[in-house]
């Protein structure tokens, strides 16, 4: 089974990278997922730019082609995403809706980031946007409140209810993977 991380920030300046690897090392030191990360600043994704609509999935640019091979080739997905005015970064949202089909059948994790709230309102309304696209979306959230005090020479320190949280986050995806990959196959 292959997990990918999703880096949900294009921001410069932004941490969203520094969170992502501690999930990733996480996530090999579990075991159970070939792990990739990745960026979606990597792709240069322009707003909504394709003419045609996603889910006929006639894709007319190759920046699209390509994060359409990377949303295809997993079968479960992290989303690390700051919370940016309640809502998660507005670069993640699009890069969501770009593809349609490609999400479908797979379970879909969020580590969110911010003040008090650690980003829980992000995580909701990304869990309904992947949910809309019929992946699915767990209930298992990893907040990451006041998320700057965390962070040391550049490295995430998690607290215990962080690492047991992202911990039980991974079982849960490994769980669904499984069974949601026989469906596809079915499909």
């Amino acid at each position: 089974m292959k997990l990918n991380i999703i880096i949900g920030s294009t921001r410069p300046g932004r941490v969203c990278p520094t969170i992502a690897k501690w999930v990733s090392d996480l996530a090999r030191e579990h075991g159970k997922f070939e792990v990739e990360l990745v960026d979606i600043a990597d792709f240069n994704l322009p707003l909504l730019d394709e003419p045609k609509h996603p889910r006929m999935q006639d894709y007319q640019h190759e920046h699209t082609r390509k994060w359409a091979a990377s949303v295809d080739s997993a079968d479960a997905f992290i989303f690390v995403t700051p919370e940016y005015d309640y809502f998660p970064a507005a670069a993640l949202v699009n890069a969501v809706q770009i593809v349609a089909l490609e999400w479908g059948y797979k379970p879909a994790g969020v580590v969110s980031y911010g003040g008090i709230s650690g980003g829980l309102r992000a995580a909701q309304e990304l869990r309904a946007l992947v949910g809309n696209l019929n992946a699915h979306a767990l209930p298992q959230v990893v907040p990451v409140p006041f998320f700057p005090k965390f962070i040391e020479d550049g490295t995430f320190k998690p607290n215990g209810e962080m690492e047991t949280g992202a911990k039980g986050l991974l079982d849960e995806l490994f769980k669904w993977a499984g069974p949601l990959a026989d469906m596809r196959k079915a499909a």
